[in-house]
């Protein structure tokens, strides 16, 4: 994989916290015609022509305040000291899943986001 098309801390993917994965998938498919990719019971990626553009998270915890925003970085750690350098608080390190690494932040006003990049 590499980052070819892929914009330095653009909006490259939106996460939407789910309490039901079948009802979600349900209603989107419905709705909107999203089709979707399969990681488990806990995950389906949004699926866009040969890619992603998003995800549904199963979560006992959903949220009223929206989707999770996810941006894209080509270097992980400097994002990361960026961040924190501007006064985000990380509220989940850096860590691996399967697409590469990302970690989660706060902004001032408390809204959450999250950055990714390739492994």
């Amino acid at each position: 994989m590499t980052d070819e098309g892929l914009i330095h801390h653009a909006i490259n993917y939106i996460e939407f916290l789910v309490s039901d994965m079948d009802a979600a998938r349900g209603f989107y498919a419905a709705a909107f015609g999203w089709q979707f990719n399969d990681y488990g019971p806990t995950y389906a990626g949004i699926k866009k022509g040969a890619g992603e553009v998003g995800g549904l998270r199963l979560d006992a915890a959903t949220s009223k305040t929206g989707p999770l925003v996810i941006l894209y970085s080509r270097d992980l750690d400097a994002s990361l000291e960026a961040v924190e350098t501007a006064g985000g608080r990380i509220t989940k390190p850096p860590y691996a899943f399967p697409g590469g690494r990302r970690f989660h932040f706060e902004d001032p006003s408390g809204n959450e986001l999250a950055v990714w990049s390739e492994p």
